[in-house]
């Protein structure tokens, strides 16, 4: 008697379960449909701020870019998908410079895990929306990011200090 009260019990229980399933089915089912007509689309196409789709390096106008070849993104990359190549060049000056001769990226080891950009001390890498990367053959998917005749954005000129040191009054 015991076991026919258990399996009406689970019987009706599974049953429940089943009819809250399919309630739920019903509701999406007759919802209005959001599907996105992705290639006849793309001008009109929502892609969200936050979506990582490939690795670039900001540059300016001037083609001058913000790498010091630091090396850090590389070290915290988790998979070596980044590659920072450098060279050590002599300045007129006779001061020796570290320079960013290779920043190679390799698209198809990418995790997008975003560590490369947080801990970039210069700000000179971010993702972008791009994400129309299939290709047929891997080395597509390799890239190098600084481009050709590029070289680091010169410092900015400190304002000579003015010969007034009284401090300015403050508004009230």
């Amino acid at each position: 008697m015991n076991s026919l009260v258990k399996y009406f019990s689970d019987f009706f229980s599974a049953l429940k379960s089943l009819l809250t399933g399919m309630k739920t089915t019903l509701k999406v089912f007759f919802r209005k449909k959001t599907t996105e007509r992705y290639p006849e689309n793309r001008e009109n196409l929502y892609i969200a701020e936050q979506f990582r789709g490939r690795l670039e390096m900001i540059h300016t106008q001037d083609n001058h870019h913000y790498c010091v070849a630091c090396g850090i993104c590389q070290m915290n990359c988790p998979n070596g998908t980044i590659q920072v190549e450098s060279q050590t060049l002599t300045n007129a000056e006779g001061k020796t410079e570290k320079v960013l001769a290779a920043y190679r990226y390799d698209l198809g080891k990418c995790l997008f895990c975003e560590l490369c950009v947080r801990t970039c001390p210069h700000q000179a890498i971010r993702f972008t929306n791009c994400f129309e990367n299939a290709v047929f053959t891997r080395q597509k998917l390799q890239f190098v990011l600084n481009r050709p005749g590029a070289s680091l954005q010169p410092k900015p000129a400190k304002a000579p200090a003015s010969a007034d040191n009284t401090n300015p009054a403050k508004p009230e």
